[in-house]
């Protein structure tokens, strides 16, 4: 298992591992529908919004985190 000091990496290697894998395919799919190379390109905008999500959830998480732990209330 990973140790628990790696959490926020191993966090933002799966959401953004997840995130880029869906959005890549519907934003694929949106734009040229299911055509002839269509799994191709889709993997190629996959593995580009991957290296480029990574990175941003790393440095987004952790302001994001502070912005809703400023805006939900405590308790019910």
């Amino acid at each position: 298992m990973i140790s628990k000091k790696y959490e926020r990496v191993v966090f933002s290697f799966f959401m953004s591992l997840f995130m880029s894998f869906i959005m890549s395919f519907v934003i694929t799919y949106i734009n040229l529908d299911f055509i002839d190379g269509f799994l191709l390109i889709w993997l190629e905008a996959f593995i580009k919004a991957f290296a480029c999500a990574f990175p941003i959830i790393l440095v987004v998480g952790p302001i994001v985190s502070k912005i809703v732990r400023k805006l939900v209330i405590e308790g019910n």
